[in-house]
Order: structure tokens, then sequence, then C-alpha cells
């Protein structure tokens, strides 16, 4: 693995200031999963890719920390551990669609260390992406090898010419639950939809979030559901513990004699970014669930895009959507 310099601050004005003096080759760290173990140690670099001089370690500074629910809704630091966030019972109560996704996040162990920030900002799956061998769009070459190779798992909705898929549990059930981020940076703070804050191939391929590379993410805020908001998750993956979902879908909304009021459904595993599937909600919207839900799901079809060999998710994930918004239904 590449030598690094680490930095420790203690407060947040001071990470940016670091951020802001180093530059773009500086990266936060949280709890490294990813960044270290993963993009780091396998050298995955490319013209548009460099790996990080310094790192900036996000673990010394308390006011990342911690998770408060209150009457208007949960804040939750970006250094909160996915653990810490399984465990809240508050969060239980009434955001139970993050708590079960952050449990489907790899294993025991990875949940102990892993943040709320890492789990959302970590960079997409994609073997070749992920392969030092191949410089591909996504890290500033020429080629999508995807296009012509092995793209079982690649993206079936929104590719663009790069076929990525976002990785991320906690921001799949966060889009749902309509959430939003805190971001700071040598301007200071702003506030930032989860519905604005990731970015598609399409707008910048070297991208997949709005921060800019003096500034961090710094605390995620849930608004507190309507009275009676249905909750479920969903994923499918290849192994029971460890892995990143094929298919999986977030679903919250509110329904009076099952007839759908409002909500949001939301996808991962399908496209670069966590997917809205508005073309679902909009289907079932004044209906009556139980009656339309089968109809409503077959909807994703008019959205979707398969590859050579990945046809297959769109029977997935018609099924899945079918059978999470019924679970929710109760």
């Amino acid at each position: 693995m590449k030598s690094f310099e680490l930095y420790e601050p203690t407060t947040i004005e001071e990470a940016v200031g670091i951020l802001t003096k180093l530059g773009p080759k500086a990266k936060v760290l949280a709890g490294g999963s990813d960044l270290v173990t993963g993009i780091m140690k396998d050298w995955v670099q490319g013209t548009g890719m460099p790996l990080p001089d310094a790192l900036v370690d996000l673990g010394t500074i308390p006011a990342l920390r911690g998770i408060k629910v209150d009457q208007n809704g949960a804040t939750i630091g970006a250094f909160a551990t996915l653990t810490e966030i399984v465990e809240s019972e508050d969060l239980k109560r009434s955001f139970s669609l993050l708590t079960q996704a952050a449990h489907s996040v790899a294993s025991t162990l990875i949940r102990n260390y892993g943040t709320l920030g890492g789990n959302i900002n970590q960079r997409p799956r994609c073997w070749f992406f992920r392969g030092k061998d191949f410089d591909c769009l996504k890290k500033g070459g020429d080629t999508c090898f995807s296009v012509t190779g092995d793209n079982r798992y690649h993206a079936i909705i929104g590719g663009e010419g790069c076929y990525i898929v976002h990785p991320s549990d906690t921001a799949t059930s966060l889009l749902a639950l309509n959430a939003q981020a805190k971001i700071a940076g040598p301007d200071g703070e702003r506030m930032i939809p989860f519905d604005d804050y990731f970015i598609g191939p399409g707008e910048d391929i070297l991208r997949e979030n709005v921060l800019q590379p003096d500034e961090l993410l710094v605390e995620v805020f849930i608004p507190t559901p309507a009275a009676g908001t249905r909750q479920a998750w969903t994923k499918l993956k290849n192994r029971q513990v460890y892995d990143f979902a094929v298919v999986s879908v977030a679903a919250a909304f509110t329904a009076k004699d099952d007839v759908w009021e409002d909500g949001r459904i939301v996808l991962g595993g399908v496209a670069p970014v966590p997917y809205r599937a508005a073309v679902i909600e909009n289907r079932l919207k004044g209906k009556n669930i139980r009656d339309r839900v089968r109809q409503a799901a077959a909807g994703i079809r008019t959205v979707v895009r398969p590859m050579s060999m990945n046809a297959y998710k769109v029977d997935v994930t018609q099924k899945l959507l079918e059978r999470t918004i019924l679970e929710a239904l109760g």
C-alpha cells in the first residue's frame, strides 16, 4: 500500500482547514474499510483518480459522533458506527428502515467500525473500476470495460456510458426517508437533501456526490415520519453475509385503508446512484395498493436498459418491489 501522511484534527473547522490546505490529494478517513483496506490496499488508481498523499482522520473529532432523536427527527453524526445505528432503540422506533438497512451491511465486525458517513460516501462497485489493470472511464481513462465485458452485476438504469452501481445500503434507505446531509466546508455549513446529494456519471464521471475536496459530511438529519408511515427493507445478495446488494428496495409510505397517500420507493444495486423509483410511486398514488402493486411494480420495465448479462435484474427488481411494498403494508 502506498505510504501517506496522517492528520488527526480535533474539530470540524481544523479538518476543513487541513483539507483546504492540502487540496484534492488529501482524503478524509472514517472507518477505513473501503478507502484503506479497499482502494489504497488494492492500488485502485487512474489518470483521473490519484491515490491520496494524506488522510485526515475523522475519528478524533468528538462532534462527528452521536445519535439524537427528538420530536423533529433524528440527527446522526457522520462518525456514528453502523452498529450504534443498529442498536439504537430510538432509531428502531421511528426509523426502522435505516436500522434494517444498516444491519444488512457486511458483517458484524465491519459494522463495529464502519461509519454512516463512510458507508454513504464509499466508492462504487465495479470489478473493472476496482481492478488495478483497467484504466476505465471512471478512473479517467477512455473505455468502459463493462460494455463488452462481464456486466452481470452492473447498472440497468442510468448508466450513461459508465455502468457502476452505488453500493450504500444506508444511502438507499436515507433517500427513502427524505433525509438531509449537513456538509462543512471553508464557507461554513450547508444542508443538502439526499435527493440532490449524489452525482451520476452523466453529470461528472469522476464523482459520486456533491462533496468538494475541501468539504466533509458532518451529520445526517431524518425528519420524523408522518404518523402511520409504513417502512420495509429488502436486500438480495449472493452471500448471506459480507456482500453488496444485487438489488435492494427501500419503501416508506403512508396509506389509508390500503390506499397509497404519499411516500418513496428507492432502489439500490441497479443504478450509479440510489434510484428513486418515481414511476412506481406515481402508479400507486391514490390507488389501492393490494390491487395495483403488481401492475405498479411492472412499471420498472419502462425505465430499465439492461446490458448483455444482467437482464435477470429486471425480473428480480420487479418481484422485490412487489414483495417489499406488501411487506410494508402488512
